[in-house]
Parts: C-alpha cells; sequence; structure tokens
C-alpha cells in the first residue's frame, strides 16, 4: 500500500487542492449572495445550477475524453473553472453567476472523472478500495479546511476569488505531471431507471432524497449561517465541521451497516439526521458553539446516508450490473441535487432561516418513512451476503464508483475462493 501511496500522491495533492478550492468558492458565493441581497430564492438557484452542470458535465466528459484525451480535456477544464471564478467577482448579478454556476459543474465533473480515472489506473484491485477510501477522506478534510480559507481576506472583495482560481490552477500542476498512465473510459453494462428501482426501490429513493437534502445543506448553509447573523469566522467554522466529522464518523458507521440489516442503519440514521435539523432551531437560540456541535453531529450521520444508499442497492445486484447501476444512482442523486437548493431556498422565502432547516427535516423524515414502509415489504438480506460499505462522496462519479464496483468483485472472489478451499480442506 505504501507503495501505491508513493506513486499516487501527485494526483492526491492535485485533489486536495481542487477540494480545497471548490469548497471554499461554494461557501464564499453563498455569503456573496447574501450580502448582494440576491434573496434565498434566487441564490437556490444559483447554487441549483451548479448540480445541473455536474449532470452534464457527466455525460460530456468521456465523449470529450474518448477524442482529446485526459490531460487535455483537465487542462481545459481547469482554466474554464479558473477563469470563471474570477468573472464572479466582474460581474456581480444573478443572471452571470447562474451561467458560471452552470460552467463550473460541467466543469468540476471533468475534474473529477478525470481525477478519480487515474486514481482508478494508479492501485492494483487488492488496494483500490483502501486508495479510494483515502483519497475520499483527503476530499472531506480538503473540503472542510477549505472554509477557513473565507477567514484570510473579506468577502466583498476580490482576493478570495483569486485565491480559489490560483487554488484550481495548482491542481493542474501535479496531476498533470503525474507518472500514471490514464486509462480508457469504459462504458457499464447498462440498467434502466425502471430496472433500478425493482431492484432496490429504497436506494433509489435514499439517493434521491439525499440529493435533495445535502445538495440544500452545503449549497445553502452558509446563506442559512448569515441569515442568523453569523460573522464570516462563524459561517466558515459551521459549514467546516460537518465534513470534518463525517471522517471520524465513517469507520463506525460502516461497521453497523456490515453487522447489521442495512435498512435499519439507514433509517435509524435518516430520522436522526430530521431531529438533529429540526434541533437547530433550538441550538440557534442557545449559542453559537451548540449550533456548531450540532452541524458536527448531523454532517457526521447525514453525509453517510448515500454510501449507505449504494451499498444497499448493491446487495441486490449482480456483479456485471454494479458499475452501471452506480452510475445511474449517481445520477439520481443529481437529480434531487439539482431541485434541492432552489427547494431550499424558497423554503426560507417563506419561513425564514427555520425554514431552511425545517426542510431538511422534512426531506429526512420523507426518506426514513419510505425506508420504514420498503422494511415491511420485503425481508433483509442475510448478513453474509451483504457487500461491505465503502464512503462514497455524494458528487462522486461514475470513474470512482466503478472503482467500488471492482472492489466488491474482487472481496467477493476472495471470500469464494477462500470458500472453496476451507471445503476442499
Amino acid at each position: 500500500m505504501l507503495t501505491v501511496l508513493k506513486g499516487a500522491w501527485p494526483l492526491l495533492f492535485g485533489i486536495a487542492l481542487l477540494s480545497l478550492g471548490n469548497g471554499l468558492q461554494g461557501t464564499l458565493l453563498g455569503i456573496r449572495a447574501s450580502s448582494e441581497s440576491f434573496g434565498p430564492v434566487m441564490t437556490g438557484i444559483i447554487m441549483s445550477a451548479y448540480s445541473v452542470g455536474l449532470l452534464v458535465g457527466s455525460f460530456e466528459t468521456p465523449k470529450l475524453i474518448s477524442r482529446v484525451g485526459h490531460i487535455r480535456v483537465f487542462a481545459a477544464f481547469a482554466s474554464v473553472v479558473s477563469t470563471a471564478v474570477l468573472l464572479y467577482a466582474v460581474f456581480v448579478n444573478p443572471v452571470s453567476w447562474i451561467a458560471l454556476r452552470f460552467a463550473n459543474g460541467v466543469c468540476m465533473a471533468g475534474l473529477y472523472i478525470v481525477s478519480e480515472s487515474w486514481i482508478n489506473q494508479a492501485s492494483a484491485n487488492q488496494d483500490r478500495g483502501k486508495l479510494l477510501s483515502i483519497y475520499m477522506t483527503i476530499t472531506f478534510l480538503a473540503i472542510g479546511l477549505g472554509q477557513f480559507l473565507l477567514n484570510t481576506a473579506d468577502p466583498e472583495g476580490f482576493v478570495l476569488f483569486i485565491m480559489v482560481s490560483a487554488l484550481v490552477s495548482l491542481a493542474l500542476v501535479p496531476i498533470s505531471l503525474a507518472n500514471v498512465k490514464a486509462p480508457p473510459m469504459e462504458s457499464p453494462k447498462g440498467i434502466g431507471l425502471s430496472d433500478m428501482y425493482r431492484a432496490s426501490p429504497l436506494a433509489v429513493v435514499a439517493c434521491f432524497g439525499n440529493g435533495l437534502a445535502q445538495s440544500a445543506f452545503f449549497s445553502m448553509g452558509a446563506v442559512y449561517a448569515a441569515s442568523l447573523g453569523l460573522g464570516v469566522a462563524q459561517v466558515s467554522l459551521l459549514m467546516s465541521v460537518p465534513f470534518l466529522g463525517v471522517v471520524f464518523s465513517q469507520y463506525p458507521i460502516g461497521m453497523l451497516s456490515d453487522r447489521f440489516d442495512r435498512r435499519t442503519v439507514l433509517t435509524v440514521l435518516t430520522f436522526l439526521s430530521m431531529v438533529l435539523a429540526v434541533s437547530c432551531i433550538a441550538a440557534a437560540d442557545v449559542s453559537f458553539l451548540v449550533l456548531a456541535a450540532v452541524f458536527t453531529v448531523f454532517g457526521a450521520i447525514s453525509l453517510p446516508l448515500y454510501s449507505l444508499a449504494i451499498a444497499h442497492a448493491n446487495d441486490y445486484l449482480e456483479p456485471d450490473q454494479l458499475l452501471g447501476a452506480s452510475a445511474k444512482l449517481v445520477l439520481i442523486f443529481g437529480i434531487g441535487a439539482s431541485i434541492g437548493p432552489f427547494a431550499a431556498g424558497a423554503s426560507m422565502d417563506r419561513g425564514g432561516p427555520d425554514g431552511f432547516v425545517l426542510y431538511l427535516a422534512a426531506t429526512f423524515a420523507l426518506v426514513g418513512s419510505f425506508a420504514v414502509y420498503r422494511m415491511t415489504r420485503r425481508a433483509a438480506v442475510p448478513l453474509e451476503e451483504q457487500g461491505d460499505f465503502m464512503l462514497i462522496a455524494p458528487r462522486t462519479t461514475p470513474v470512482a464508483a466503478g472503482a467500488v464496483a471492482e472492489e466488491i468483485d474482487v472481496l467477493a472472489g476472495v471470500d469464494e475462493a477462500l470458500e472453496k478451499a476451507g471445503k476442499s480442506g
């Protein structure tokens, strides 16, 4: 594993820089939109444009790669993102920001696809799952730490936009110079939405619901914090702790999901997320530290729900369907993510800051209720037949999902070989 890390560190370092800039950018735009009085609904539309761009980018990037190659696609997309971030500070109006946010989403999808394809290529089958877990941890940590960069300059000025642009541009250097051959893009075995729903209705609903909730939380969280009257330092801390919390919670939650009925774990965590969202109303009245503590636990519990939904779907699929199904679930999450910020903004427009957390609570309540219903319709998968849990970022592309699928195939093959060896012995 150390040998793999030695070869992959330029990729991981580049991804860390990319995630630092992307984490800073999202919160910065939320704060700046609030100070420019765009309003929660318009801000929600701006933030939703990013998720729409991610969807478009996920479809179009493989076509571009097949024509011009990974390096050129990465360089082109990094240049567009770097330029777009600077233009936010030049054209400060909702229409321009919607267009720029959409372009950002398209290009960020491409950057992550290229990065993840190299991560996939940089490791052998037996190490790929471990390397992917390290990649996800670095991504969450970098996004969380990126929030603290808000304190280095005034959000009303140009400096923070220049900083984001510089981080994205610098990410191009280690990734472009990494001595790893980029793999060809392969199309997964197709699986229709109706087939996906028949195989695992709960996974489909949970992915869509988490898209609605998590995109709203991280796109509109800064707007919510600003509407509470918090300063920049407090907003940056509030938006960083959920990402840091999930770094410590992923392994205990994964262990529970591998030892108990995964639907039970998902249901309990979903309803806990609902309760924590509602408790933000009281926590905000007590003190900032209490609110930050609730945000930390909320992130630690709610962020792994997407990974649980993927793992639950995999329990009902054939090995050759895993990559296609993962890509489809990414699409379902993305559709929800395209709606979430706008829906949360509309809720805030009607209910003020409380409308934000009530929207989150209602979304999780619906997902949790559907999970309870599904538990009455089908028996649980035997524990020995459940696949392994692996943390997956909500914006994970089908490339990373494919790495997860391959890791599951490898583990299944090892288990089968061990079982045969035991019988023969």
